[in-house]
């Protein structure tokens, strides 16, 4: 088979793949998380199976180690950070009329008598938007959480993902030994390589970004737990843990708690806002310069503009799905870009025909 035919193949078998997702994405779903589950998983059970466990029984423990600690972060987080949402919901409109009143008292006279002479109700209109939007906004979030798909796919993440994690993690060694065993031979080598960089590659970043949100998780509860804010250990917990969602886990997390602060504090503690806000800059400082180089450093090798253009692709092509798989798809993108740009860098393409002849 030529080159160009063999470029041809895997594209088209790309393009199905991609096909494939985006067709059965409502479906999926828990198979895919049940994929990710056993992946990430796999490592803790080669080690317990080393220590004498025996590979059924150390799949079993883990699972249910993971669930218990998943259950539990979602019973005492999922709560607490819904009925935020919906509190700052109900009260953003109390909350934009009390800035428009502080904007207007702090607003020069020269402002306000242009804006008098213009008849321009600009705090009627700010108030009145802001009741708008939260009621849309609040409706989304209810209809999310109790819409019957949003029912449907959690529960069938529950029940299912726990599952297909179960027998994959079985027979993780197996399976990879038999798509071992169907890889050309011809080309076996090139392809044990390019999958050794992507699960380094893979592997470097979840231990590097794992130990992040672990750290992160801590200094905002903490934080927040110091400056006095309601649920500041749980907005803090929940934060530092979807910071493994590069860039949107903080942004949710800093959104909801400066909302919550606003809501607690102003406009009588306004020192107290400037401080949640402040745990959220030093957090942010302490993540971009000393954490994610020190723990995560290169080892995914993706420059943060891919990555984050990678989340939002994926996140809008496949969803909630879409997230899981963002990360995985853009190292393994990465690792064939690298790959094959040594290979063009020898080639004759780029060499030169006389220099390849005389070399």
């Amino acid at each position: 088979m030529t080159i160009s035919k063999q470029i041809g193949f895997w594209l088209a078998a790309l393009v199905l793949f991609i096909l494939f997702l985006w067709y059965l994405q409502d479906i999926i779903l828990p198979f895919v998380a049940g994929f990710v589950l056993a992946y990430f998983l796999d490592p803790v059970a080669d080690r317990l199976e080393k220590m004498g466990l025996p590979r059924i029984a150390a799949t079993a423990v883990i699972l249910l180690a993971f669930l218990f600690v998943l259950v539990a972060t979602a019973i005492l987080v999922v709560p607490v950070f819904a009925d935020t949402v919906v509190k700052l919901g109900a009260n953003v409109p109390a909350l934009m009329k009390q800035l428009a009143v502080t904007a207007n008292d702090l607003a020069p006279q020269t402002l306000k008598d242009y804006l008098n002479d213009s008849g321009a109700d600009i705090q009627g209109k700010v108030t009145g938007f802001a009741g708008t939007a939260t009621l849309w906004l609040v409706g989304q979030f209810s209809t999310l959480l109790s819409g019957g798909r949003a029912l449907i796919n959690t529960a069938s993440i529950m029940v299912i993902t726990p599952i297909v994690a179960f027998y994959l993690l079985a027979d993780w060694d197996h399976l990879v030994a038999q798509i071992d065993a169907w890889l050309p031979r011809d080309h076996v080598e090139d392809v044990r390589a390019i999958a050794r960089d992507v699960d380094q590659s893979m592997a470097g970043y979840i231990r590097g970004q794992g130990l992040v949100c672990i750290i992160l998780a801590l200094f905002y509860a903490l934080g927040l737990y110091l400056v006095g804010l309601k649920s500041g250990i749980a907005i803090g917990m929940a934060t530092g843990l979807m910071t493994f969602i590069p860039y949107i886990g903080a942004l949710l997390g800093g959104a909801t708690a400066i909302g919550v602060g606003l809501l607690q504090f102003w406009p009588n503690n306004e020192v107290q806002i400037f401080a949640v806000i402040g745990v959220f800059v030093v957090g942010q400082f302490i993540e971009g310069n000393f954490l994610s180089p020190k723990l995560v450093g290169g080892s995914i090798g993706l420059h943060p503009v891919w990555l984050m253009f990678a989340l939002f692709a994926f996140s809008y092509i496949f969803g909630i799905m879409g997230l899981l798989l963002a990360v995985p798809m853009a190292a393994t993108t990465a690792v064939f870009v690298r790959h094959g740009l040594a290979r063009y860098l020898r080639s004759k393409l780029y060499t030169g025909v006389a220099k390849a002849k005389h070399d």
